[in-house]
């Protein structure tokens, strides 16, 4: 409890001294800190002691994540007014402010254990707010470095170092203290971890479980969708909850996009290979129930391979599996956390909706849907009836998801699920979400009132 007390103490004392910073000073700040997180002398340590630690993922995408989380979270921001009046309207007479929401408490993943924290920060400060990390026990020291970095970008700008903090070994009564004690909580992480932060008391921002579909329609162009779908499954060995996990293909270019998959490096597994594949991916817990194994979490697909006595081809970089219908009850169709891709085809573009939806209800509820396809008629359907937050449509989805240059979505690494996933938004978690708003209304003309204009249609239609 003291630890955490004087770890809150500080935040506020260190928020307060920026409370009334100019934009200009703090975006000043953010461009410091940021910077921290992306140069190659700080991203090339933060991404090798993140795999040597977590054991998770590689390196060569730990640096890209890092460059294009950071980068695009900065972009976003600078220009972006989050200091004073950022919005007035003559016509309705309404002025918005924007203050700080306080002292903000970010749990990090041990699958994203920096670049996610290079994200938060960045938004986190941008309304002049402090943060209390607290990481992930595999990721510790790595988290920890990063924020090292950070502190030391808040020292060359002349702002109080703790508006930055690691919260460091601490136990789940003492993580729950200091989530009931701050201000704001965004959680990046495992389900339990979010139930804990929504159940704190204190206003949270969670992220729902991925299990990204992605939708290969019949006009698809099946080569570069093939070539999307591979960088984005193996992709930092699927570490992101936005990375493909099974595709629905229509049958007219089934056979054609199997065979792109596996000229981009894809494995076929056979009948007899599946069920090794299955034993391998899903074991018993200690309570006897069937969950993903932690040994295949965010490993290459050679390595998983071997794990499963499967012998593929020294190129492969990807495992494919046949889905069995119905597809909600087949075990692949969950989210894997592994470059193993299931595929199912469809005849019926209604059809592919509904198993979509059944894929999503089980797994993955509110998150996101790809489409490789040119049709607005499909991308339209899509957006008006599916369940779901994000409908990402001929991109990769785990770079596109969280934003990516092809696309203006926010950049980051915090997805919202909306009610779907048992979270309170659909948006990408970006700097609006950490600021409080001031509503000044002012007078202005009165509004006319009028039954029969509002009503006369529906009396002559129903009656009074």
């Amino acid at each position: 409890m003291e630890t955490v007390e004087d770890l809150v103490k500080k935040a506020r004392d260190a928020q307060q001294k920026v409370k009334n910073y100019t934009q200009s000073q703090i975006d000043e700040v953010c461009l410091s800190v940021a910077w921290q997180m992306y140069n190659d002398e700080n991203v090339d340590r933060l991404s090798r002691m993140a795999v040597e630690e977590t054991k998770y993922g590689n390196y060569e995408s730990k640096v890209i994540k890092h460059k294009r989380k950071i980068g695009g979270v900065i972009q976003d921001v600078m220009g972006a007014v989050s200091v004073g009046l950022i919005e007035k309207n003559e016509d309705t007479g309404i002025s918005k402010y924007a203050k700080p929401v306080g002292v903000v408490c970010a749990i990090l993943p041990a699958t994203n254990p920096t670049a996610t924290a290079g994200s938060n920060v960045v938004a986190v400060l941008k309304g002049r707010n402090a943060v209390i990390f607290r990481p992930s026990s595999r990721a510790a020291n790595c988290s920890k470095l990063a924020i090292e970095f950070m502190r030391a970008g808040l020292r060359k700008v002349g702002a109080p170092e703790d508006l930055v903090q690691c919260a460091e070994d601490m136990d789940i009564t003492a993580t729950n203290l200091l989530m009931q004690k701050c201000d704001v909580i965004v959680a990046t992480g495992g389900a339990p971890m979010v139930r804990a932060a929504y159940s704190s008391g204190t206003p949270s921002y969670g992220v729902g479980a991925g299990n990204a579909v992605a939708v290969v329609a019949e006009d698809a162009p099946v080569a570069q969708a093939a070539s999307m779908v591979t960088s984005s499954k193996i992709f930092d060995n699927a570490t992101s909850c936005s990375s493909e996990n099974s595709l629905l293909i229509h049958i007219s270019v089934y056979q054609s996009m199997l065979q792109a998959l596996k000229d981009n490096g894809g494995h076929l597994c056979s009948p007899e290979e599946r069920t090794k594949l299955q034993n391998t991916l899903w074991k018993a817990n200690a309570k006897g129930k069937i969950s993903i194994n932690p040994d295949i979490v965010a490993q290459n697909a050679k390595t998983i391979a071997g794990m499963a006595e499967i012998n593929v081809h020294e190129n492969t970089v990807m495992l494919l599996v046949e889905g069995t219908l119905p597809a909600d009850l087949d075990i692949f169709s969950q989210e894997k956390l592994s470059p193993v891709l299931t595929l199912y085809p469809y005849e019926d573009f209604e059809k592919a909706l509904e198993m979509y939806s059944r894929i999503a209800r089980r797994c993955g509820y509110g998150h996101s849907v790809g489409i490789h396809t040119f049709k607005d008629e499909y991308i339209r359907r899509m957006g008006e009836i599916l369940e779901t937050s994000r409908v990402t449509v001929r991109q990769p989805m785990a770079a596109a998801n969280g934003g990516h240059a092809l696309n203006r979505m926010p950049s980051t690494t915090t997805l919202g699920c909306g009610t779907w996933g048992r979270n309170s938004t659909t948006e990408n978690i970006n700097y609006k979400h950490f600021l409080n708003i001031t509503w000044v209304n002012e007078p202005v003309s009165a509004r006319d009132f009028s039954e029969e204009k509002l009503w006369g249609e529906f009396w002559k239609k129903y009656g009074k």
